[in-house]
């Protein structure tokens, strides 16, 4: 089973189909008339359908439980088929597709197993899914922008060369798997003055899109990069650090401890990020590529979707 817990939770769709095939018209008519030796066909279906999307994780080893929050099976007669559409909705880590085809595939069986007695000929046609929606894959249009970032450590010790950076390699490589070019990449003690120096550098009209500064959000003495930069933001974007942290929280009651802040300075989008590896990494893992809808507004793309 793969590991989910790095992904956050967001709104996962997904619309299946499956089709039956009838051998003889009397079927469908006797579907119509309610005249099946078992039951009401559709019926009986859609219950067994809705029980096998809850119970998916069950049956197929590698799907995560989920808790789903909205099924519905709707199955109709198009000339000589029966055409069943099965739509799932859950907020969760991982998508919900396969549910909807198990869903799908367990109605069709249902149907096939209440009408053989009178069709020795049915037969369960492809079950396939349409559409899904939800996680990272949806944001995919949100990489590839052409965005080019400066990484600043802030670390007395890094910059003393007592202890090497890891939190900025992090940052790094999370960049990298989203197609963001880091043009720069520099370490300075906690001072203010380096801090401001660092925002003066990599701002303004031939700056970077985005400045994110690692260290110096916690509550030590030389802890002053979130106090720097805030009176330096043309605007603040409250809503960024407080998804990191929320996200954060759910992987250690540490990180409300966190104060960074985020927003941006002119056309440069600027994170300050904590200086711990993980506590980095995390926050990468919470922001992004979803962060990256800044630029896509910025470039006069549409932000729906």
């Amino acid at each position: 089973m793969n590991n989910i817990t790095h992904k956050i939770h967001t709104l996962r769709q997904a619309v299946a189909e499956a089709t039956i095939t009838v051998s003889d018209p009397a079927t469908l008519e006797a579907i119509r008339q309610g005249q099946v030796p078992k039951g009401n066909v559709f019926e009986m279906s859609r219950a067994a359908g809705l029980l096998a999307i809850k119970k998916t994780s069950d049956v197929i080893p590698d799907c995560h439980p989920l808790p789903i929050e909205y099924a519905a099976i709707h199955s109709e007669i198009k000339d000589d088929r029966i055409h069943i559409k099965v739509e799932v909705h859950a907020i969760y880590r991982t998508g919900v597709e396969v549910e909807a085809m198990h869903g799908a595939a367990v109605t069709a069986l249902t149907m096939y197993d209440m009408l053989k007695p009178i069709d020795k000929g049915i037969e369960i046609g492809t079950i396939r899914l349409i559409r899904k929606k939800g996680g990272k894959s949806q944001f995919k249009d949100h990489v590839g922008l052409g965005v080019r970032a400066a990484v600043v450590v802030c670390s007395d010790s890094v910059s003393a060369g007592n202890k090497s950076d890891k939190a900025g390699l992090a940052i790094r490589e999370k960049l990298d798997q989203w197609e963001v070019e880091v043009s720069h990449y520099t370490v300075i003690p906690d001072e203010p003055a380096a801090i401001r120096q660092a925002v003066q550098e990599f701002t303004g009209p031939d700056g970077v899109d985005l400045l994110l500064f690692t260290g110096g959000t916690g509550l030590s003495p030389r802890d002053v990069t979130p106090e720097t930069i805030q009176p330096l933001l043309d605007r603040e974007i409250p809503g960024v650090m407080e998804a990191a942290r929320h996200y954060g929280q759910d992987r250690t009651p540490f990180a409300m401890l966190s104060r960074g802040v985020a927003g941006m300075k002119g056309k440069t989008l600027i994170l300050t990020l904590p200086g711990s590896t993980n506590g980095a990494r995390e926050t990468m893992d919470a922001l992004f590529p979803y962060v990256l809808h800044i630029f896509r507004v910025a470039q006069g793309m549409r932000h729906d979707g």
